[in-house]
């Protein structure tokens, strides 16, 4: 499958990928986006500084990139500078599909984005996927899965997914919510002819919001790769927003609050790809410090105190705006 390329490499930070959701759109929910981005965010714009991201990633080891279909234009920012690098054949290329992009690159649009997990919304997005990416795409998701998405029981949807992986794709799951661990899990029982469907399980983890570790864990035991994704919890874990105990643990290491924040997240052992979702190139080199952070057991007992309850975690995280 496509992820044994990160474990072959060597760089201290192949474990670490790039997510575009930050920069392949105008509006996004991570606080702290008008200092990142300012208000320049047209089309071109968004597109070099997506390019300048990946260059950054691409020079420091980074080797796994991460877009959406609703992610604005990342699969097209992606495939745009993939084709200006045709030296670049050792990165790993995931997408997901399940929502549709309705903003019309704005920011102030009632609804940035529509879910929908039916067979006629994958086979549209897989068409507009290979229309971008072609053979490039070695992953495709499905985009937040919960426990009553239809995606768990649609028979004749996973018989196309497994076409899909018969023809080299390896396709996997995201999830959202507070019932990650029963998304995962309810995943993980999918078979098409007595052969598990998935490959991969993209999950929110991080200090604030660990209710899918043990499930996470599950996966990896049953081969799944894992990825972890909101390792910042959409800015709540950066610098200005960061809690006191996390601001405290950060200064004894002389590094930044994102790199503590996301090396917690690389010392689980189920932990296959930790992904960043920076915005701007500074961001990106000081999350990839999250490989040096020197965490003891009592800094990882303090950090696990800001833990929350599912529930509350995603109730404000459902309440974040879109800048």
């Amino acid at each position: 499958m496509p992820f044994a390329r990160l474990a072959a490499a060597t760089t201290p930070t192949c474990h670490l990928g790039l997510g575009l959701a930050a920069v392949g759109r105008p509006g996004y929910i991570n606080l702290g986006r008008d200092r990142d981005l300012g208000d320049d965010r047209d089309v071109e714009t968004l597109r070099a500084r997506t390019h300048e991201l990946l260059d950054a990633a691409y020079a420091q080891g980074v080797r796994y990139l991460d877009a959406a279909r609703s992610y604005g234009r990342s699969e097209e920012f992606l495939a745009d500078w993939l084709t200006a690098h045709p030296e670049v054949d050792d990165v790993v290329v995931g997408s997901k599909w399940g929502y549709t992009y309705t903003a019309g690159w704005t920011t102030d649009a009632e609804l940035h984005e529509v879910k929908d997990h039916t067979l006629a919304t994958y086979e549209r997005q897989r068409a507009e996927t290979a229309r971008l990416l072609g053979d490039r795409l070695d992953l495709y998701q499905i985009h937040s899965v919960t426990p009553d998405s239809p995606a768990l029981t649609d028979k004749e949807l996973h018989a196309r997914l497994a076409e899909a992986a018969a023809g080299g794709l390896t396709v996997g799951f995201s999830t959202s919510g507070p019932a990650q661990a029963d998304a995962v899990r309810a995943a993980l029982a999918v078979e098409v002819d007595g052969t598990p469907l998935f490959r991969t399980v993209q999950s929110t983890y991080n200090v604030l919001e660990t209710s899918a570790g043990p499930a996470l864990a599950e996966a990896h035991d049953a081969g799944l790769t894992v990825i972890v994704k909101e390792g910042m919890a959409n800015g709540r874990l950066a610098g200005p927003y960061a809690p006191d105990v996390l601001r405290a643990v950060a200064e004894e290491t002389g590094l930044g609050c994102d790199a503590v924040a996301l090396a917690t997240i690389l010392r689980q052992p189920w932990a296959g790809v930790v992904l960043s979702g920076a915005a701007t190139v500074a961001q990106l080199s000081s999350n990839l410090h999250a490989a040096v952070v020197d965490l003891d057991e009592d800094r990882v007992a303090r950090l696990a105190a800001l833990t929350e309850e599912p529930a509350a975690y995603w109730e404000r995280r459902g309440r974040l705006p879109w800048h």
